[in-house]
């Protein structure tokens, strides 16, 4: 593969390190047991996209040619459904302001790999791409329910009607 796939890589990895890092931040800041759990698990999710995308680095840059197969990655399987308990009402704002970054991280990382995919020739590149988006997508899809949620609880607690 061309040097700029492998940058592409290179730049996922940091972007997933810096998502684990905020998410690990996260849970430090707040309270309750099952609060702290389920930013660790976002946390923890980061570490398994790392993980991936420095085993494909590493394969692709110890291969002897500018190719590489993706077949064993179709039968990689998107990130898990999260479950989250719900929030308590002191920390709703923390929550609300983590997911809403949360967000924005995975539509930045969306537009990241669409980006990549326009740059590249390779078929094997635009699969991984495509793979890659899959994944954020579903990150984005389960942080924009849970953060309509926590806004709908959030504004009850301010006492707004009807939630």
């Amino acid at each position: 593969m061309l040097e700029q796939e492998i940058d592409i890589i290179k730049q996922g990895i940091l972007n997933e390190v810096e998502g684990y890092e905020f998410y690990k931040l996260a849970s430090k800041e707040i309270e309750g047991e099952n609060n702290k759990n389920s930013f660790l698990e976002l946390a923890n999710e980061e570490l398994k996209h790392i993980e991936f995308l420095k085993e494909l680095h590493d394969r692709i840059k110890n291969s002897s040619d500018n190719n590489f197969s993706l077949e064993e990655l179709k039968n990689v399987e998107s990130p898990g459904i999260y479950k989250w308990d719900k929030i308590d009402k002191e920390f709703l704002t923390l929550a609300l302001s983590v997911y809403s970054i949360g967000i924005q991280m995975e539509k930045d990382s969306i537009d990241f790999y669409e980006a990549a995919k326009l740059k590249t020739k390779y078929k094997e590149a635009i699969e991984l791409y495509d793979l890659l988006i899959r994944w954020e997508r579903v990150h984005l899809d389960q942080f924009s329910k849970q953060y309509d949620l926590y806004t709908k609880e959030w504004w009850s607690y301010q006492g707004f009607a009807p939630y």
